[in-house]
């Protein structure tokens, strides 16, 4: 029998991005239907002000959506085992990553925020695998970015991050000995 090492999600973490994610919302709803007046001309720039809570409601709208959607999941985030990695932590979930797919684990960061990426050895394999549009487009924008289209962050999860790295880390070494 493999060991199995399952990470749940961190509730407390996901309901603190659903607040946010509420938070900055209601910021474009005010943005779009009562204005604030700012006498500087370019932030004050009324177009910018409507763009800006649009984009808003809709990206962090979609948040809100998935934060929803995970909080009450009951299914681990991450499964960690000697057959691969599966990721249920993000909004984007590709069933089971093999080791054997797996060329190298990196770490990246963006906006302040570290994350790990699987470089896989067959990116456009995973990247069809996705059903929904935005999915896809989200895969392909890591994969132009940052070289794969499979990050994993320990943001919603009961881990920090440097334990998830090791953990990934020490489990990929083991598959490749």
């Amino acid at each position: 029998m493999t060991e199995q090492i399952e990470i749940p999600r961190s509730k407390n973490k996901l309901a603190l991005m659903l607040i946010g994610s509420l938070g900055f919302v209601t910021a474009g709803l005010w943005f779009v239907i009562n204005p604030p007046t700012i006498s500087n001309p370019i932030i004050g720039n009324p177009i910018l002000i409507l763009t800006t809570g649009i984009a808003a409601i809709l990206f962090f709208g979609l948040c809100v959506v998935f934060l929803a959607k995970k909080l009450p999941d009951k299914t681990p985030g991450l499964i960690i085992n000697d057959r691969g990695v599966t990721d249920n932590s993000g909004g984007v979930s590709v069933g089971l990553i093999q080791w054997s797919d797996v060329k190298a684990i990196t770490i990246e960061t963006a906006a302040n925020q570290r994350f790990i990426m699987l470089v896989v050895k067959n990116p456009d394999e995973y990247i069809s695998k996705q059903k929904g549009f935005i999915k896809k487009k989200a895969m392909q924008m890591n994969y132009n970015s940052y070289g794969s289209p499979i990050s994993i962050s320990a943001n919603g999860l009961k881990c920090n991050f440097d334990e998830l790295y090791r953990t990934l880390h020490d489990k990929f070494s083991a598959s490749k000995a």
